[in-house]
């Protein structure tokens, strides 16, 4: 029964921060977000971020199946 818990956790905290990546890219890429003094290339870091988190999704299924 632990493992099974422990894999749990582990779904969860994963999720979780997909999503917590996931806001953070898109408030970066919408101006919620900024950075003072970096302004510019924000939007562009959170492109980064979104990109990035899609492909680790990705490759995190593939990698389970």
């Amino acid at each position: 029964m632990g493992k099974d818990k422990s894999k749990l956790v582990g779904l969860v905290v994963w999720i979780t921060g997909v999503l917590v990546s996931l806001a953070v890219g898109f408030g970066m890429i919408s101006g919620t977000l900024t950075i003072p003094y970096i302004q510019v290339i924000v939007p562009i870091a959170g492109w980064i971020v979104v990109v990035l988190t899609i492909i680790g999704v990705v490759l995190a299924i593939v990698n389970k199946y």
